[in-house]
């Protein structure tokens, strides 16, 4: 049988020897610039001038690389000694298997509403493939993974109608199939050297070494979000391109370069515009501090006009702070009004890893005295997440900003009805964090979810909002907070919550189906899942 095909190495291509020379009065000679687009069956394929002399160099080449790439992984195993920590393993924060297949549930307490929408409740979060390989000790010193470094998985919950209006209710879970997934789950083992966290010197050394291994410092988990743009899933993390998901049964189809006209990470918490009332002033592109804060620095909020370019940007310095989240962006008058929740340091302790970690979490998590003798300001409670409002007026430059909640609560996971995304909003939805437990080891545990009257002021304090609760039983805690509003409703809070609520008592999992106009009752729905859902990040509703 004929297989076209490069003319070296590879079996099946076809091959010249010494009998198969060409003579230069030969008719079926051509010049290389004059090759035949396609070689006929009895054809014999002529090497280009040079190509004995190419051929070894590119074996060479390979060669090299084979030998460069041995060395290193020796190097490794003898270099490095992997092992676990516990914190990552324990618990809800322990990793589980796949269920690829659809799992039917019946187990249900309460009813789903007749008018909730059918579609699939999908939230990502980290699930790391080896997790007693996450601290790596050499003569260069210490480094170790973390938490937001697991490999992504998908939990998903289906609500599916009978063609008789029953519902039919599923789920399934699977790992985002990342290219790095699938190095380490090739190799059953951990491949690249934790980098994230560490000693300055063990990490610049663990960067070069995963760089030159892999061509990258860090993994793609994919881990952090998943999203719906263009009719198209994607699951993402920061550090690289997103992963288009085949939602139907959370196949990943492959990372999406625009058809190849990106080649840079994408955020991983975009906020789509559905509203038609956003005009062209609208602000489109936030540009906060991550993952680093520069306590001694600046920080700035950039407003771009939604058609404009980097040379139209204006920017107001604000209060310094390093913040991940927002509930939403909107014009008001002659100013831009941006919402979300505000820490003053980064989740990552970087170079502060010479101090004991716990006791770094256990003062920066937890709310902040500063009438004790000992406050440190760069420390205490720069990690206690608080809402906030940031005021930019378009015409005088001037930034008006401050806290809009009781300085006694801390949340995070910011979302609202994305139907009212860039436009004047009411309400907006957060997860409360349980700050004494988050202070033990470092991981967030959400106790309860906020509602947020943004134009109710509180009875108490009326520099402060009103908020809502909805409190979970003792040992529950919920992840992937997010809301479904209703088809036809005409209130902004027309609809529902849905999050995954596990118990750590009980050791079970549900999705939790809540009323946003009765918030703080009990569900109307408990949807027992067949298996642990860890703790993770963001969840999304994708609709029918």
């Amino acid at each position: 049988m004929f297989r076209a095909g490069g003319s070296g190495g590879g079996g099946g291509g076809l091959k010249p020897t010494g009998r198969c020379g060409v003579r230069a009065n030969s008719s079926h000679y051509r010049a290389p610039d004059q090759a035949l687009p396609f070689a006929p069956p009895n054809a014999v394929k002529v090497p280009s001038p040079g190509w004995k002399k190419q051929q070894a160099l590119m074996q060479m080449s390979k060669t090299l690389k084979s030998v460069s790439s041995n060395l290193l992984e020796r190097f490794i195993d003898t270099a490095y000694r992997f092992s676990e920590q516990p914190s990552l393993n324990e618990g809800n924060f322990r990793p589980v298997n796949e269920i690829s297949e659809a799992v039917l549930l019946s187990h249900l307490s309460g009813e789903v509403p007749e008018d909730f929408p059918e579609g699939v409740y999908i939230r990502n979060g980290p699930n790391p493939l080896h997790p007693t390989q996450t601290i790596a000790d050499s003569i260069f010193g210490s480094t170790s993974y973390m938490y937001y470094e697991g490999h992504g998985m998908l939990h998903a919950v289906y609500f599916n109608k009978s063609s008789l209006g029953e519902w039919k209710i599923s789920y399934r879970n699977k790992y985002v199939d990342s290219d790095t997934f699938q190095l380490e789950r090739g190799k059953n083992e951990v491949a690249f050297v934790p980098s994230a966290d560490g000693q300055p010197y063990a990490t610049l050394v663990a960067f070069v070494l995963n760089i030159l291994r892999f061509g990258k410092a860090v993994k793609d988990s994919a881990n952090t979000n998943i999203f719906e743009h263009a009719g198209r899933a994607f699951a993402i993390t920061e550090n690289h391109l997103p992963y288009e998901i085949d939602i139907n049964n959370l196949n990943t189809l492959g990372p999406y370069n625009i058809n190849g006209a990106w080649d840079q990470p994408f955020t991983s918490h975009p906020k789509d515009i559905l509203a038609k009332a956003v005009s062209e002033l609208h602000m489109n592109n936030l540009l906060f501090l991550f993952i680093e804060n520069d306590m001694d620095g600046k920080s700035r909020i950039g407003v771009m006009p939604r058609f404009g370019d980097a040379e139209s940007i204006i920017w107001f310095d604000v209060e310094n702070h390093c913040s991940y989240h927002l509930f939403n962006c909107f014009e008001d008058g002659n100013e831009v009004v941006v919402r979300g929740c505000r820490i003053l340091g980064s989740i990552i302790p970087s170079d502060r890893h010479r101090v004991d970690k716990l006791k770094w979490y256990g003062r920066a998590f937890l709310q902040p005295d500063t009438d004790s003798g000992d406050f440190d300001p760069s420390l205490d409670g720069i990690l206690f997440s608080r809402p906030y409002e940031w005021r930019l007026n378009m015409q005088s430059g001037a930034t008006n900003e401050g806290y809009i909640t009781s300085e006694k609560v801390a949340m995070d996971f910011a979302v609202i009805n994305d139907k009212f995304i860039g436009i004047r909003n009411k309400y907006g939805y957060a997860q409360v964090v349980d700050s004494l437990a988050t202070s033990k080891t470092g991981l967030f545990k959400f106790k309860k979810i906020a509602k947020l009257h943004f134009d109710m002021p509180d009875k108490e304090n009326k520099q402060f909002i009103s908020v809502e609760y909805h409190t979970l039983q003792e040992k529950q805690y919920c992840s992937g907070v997010q809301f479904v509003a209703k088809e036809n409703g005409i209130d902004e809070d027309d609809g529902w919550i849905v999050t995954y609520v596990h118990d750590e008592g009980t050791n079970i999992s549900q999705v939790y189906i809540i009323d946003a106009k009765r918030f703080s009752e009990e569900p109307v729905a408990k949807i027992t899942l067949p298996r642990r859902v860890p703790y993770g990040f963001h969840g999304n509703f994708f609709y029918k």
